[in-house]
């Protein structure tokens, strides 16, 4: 299932803007194969939706541990690992907005 979804925040800065838009895929024969690197949105219990990176992966647990690149992120290393079934897709295009001219 394809999805789009807006960066609202500055977790990932500079690399995703809030304002940017992210295409998004989970296909539940591929969902399990996240790796570090990955770009990921989920929805988490106590923050909402969060776009972040895959630091790690924890398959036998179904866990991975996720980060953002901005100093003041809220990631991993404030909550732990997030679990698969909250992961609504993995980043496979992502859309800048479009700079002020």
């Amino acid at each position: 299932m394809l999805r789009l979804f807006k960066v609202t925040e500055h977790s990932l800065t500079p690399e995703y803007q809030e304002g940017d838009f992210v295409l998004t895929v989970k296909i539940p024969l591929f969902c399990n194969r996240y790796q570090a690197g990955d770009i990921v949105v989920f929805d988490h219990p106590a923050y909402g939706r969060m776009i972040k990176r895959v630091q790690a992966v924890f398959p036998e647990k179904s866990m991975l541990f996720v980060t953002g690149s901005h100093p003041e992120s809220i990631d991993s290393r404030h909550f732990g690992p997030i679990q698969l079934d909250s992961v609504l897709g993995k980043v496979v295009w992502h859309i800048k907005k479009k700079a002020p001219e």
